[in-house]
């Protein structure tokens, strides 16, 4: 007997899902996405109701005021994420692998909040349209990805090195913006936005061929990882382009 004939003999419902049966991997998929969809609205809710309270502004000024104050929020944001993760792969309970999720969309509504209160205020104030086209960029292009991946059956697991070492590079590159004060430009912010594309590809194979059928909710939070980092930085290229 084969190794994945063994896994459909027993029935076994936690296989890899490019091993698993159509029918387990369709509903694999639907579940990934589904909870993925779940964490973005979950996310724009959270960040709507911040930036309306007084909260949303104490913390804007915090930020401005002391970049310090940024360079703990990161940190802070950076150890949140590793514990939500850890807690997203548990294999021993459900409910913390949804504890991980929402802890993260939290996370995630957090620390952006100080740049959509910014933004939004900047659109007020000279009338343009930033967050609507970066979010519809980001749909867009995030969609577009996903669609190559499932079109094409590609494994990109080939990236996680590069994307290790550049994510890595790019951290520094932000810590060093904040100690030495300097700007971190358009350029920067599109080759984020690359990044982010990068590791589109790469998740996107995860759920294809590397997550279990019973790792939908640790899948949904690695797309909506992706996804916001995307955002964050398609905000960045678009307000840019605006200012010039």
């Amino acid at each position: 007997m084969s190794y994945q004939e063994d896994f459909y003999a027993y029935g076994t419902s936690d296989v890899p899902a490019v091993l698993a049966e159509a029918r387990q991997r369709a509903d694999f998929i639907r579940r990934t996405y589904i909870h993925l969809g779940a964490a973005v609205l979950g996310f724009v809710a959270l960040v709507s109701l911040l930036v309306n309270l007084p909260l949303g502004e104490k913390i804007t000024e915090m930020v401005v005021v002391n970049p310090w104050t940024w360079m703990l929020m990161l940190g802070g944001f950076l150890a949140v994420s590793w514990i939500a993760e850890r807690w997203a792969q548990s294999t021993t309970s459900l409910a913390t692998q949804y504890a991980g999720l929402i802890l993260y969309t939290v996370a995630e509504s957090v620390i952006f909040t100080p740049l959509i209160w910014v933004v939004s205020h900047y659109e007020r104030a000279f009338g343009v349209d930033i967050i609507g086209p970066a979010a519809l960029a980001t749909v867009v292009l995030f969609g577009g990805l996903t669609l190559i991946v499932f079109a094409t059956g590609a494994d990109f697991s080939f990236l996680r090195s590069v994307l290790y070492l550049a994510g890595l590079a790019a951290l520094l590159l932000i810590v060093g913006s904040l100690i030495f004060g300097f700007q971190l430009g358009l350029l920067f912010s599109v080759a984020m936005v690359a990044l982010a594309a990068g590791y589109a590809l790469y998740h996107t194979s995860e759920v294809l061929h590397h997550y279990r059928t019973d790792q939908h909710v640790a899948a949904a939070l690695a797309l909506f990882a992706t996804m916001a980092l995307m955002f964050w930085y398609m905000i960045r290229v678009v307000w840019a382009v605006q200012r010039d």
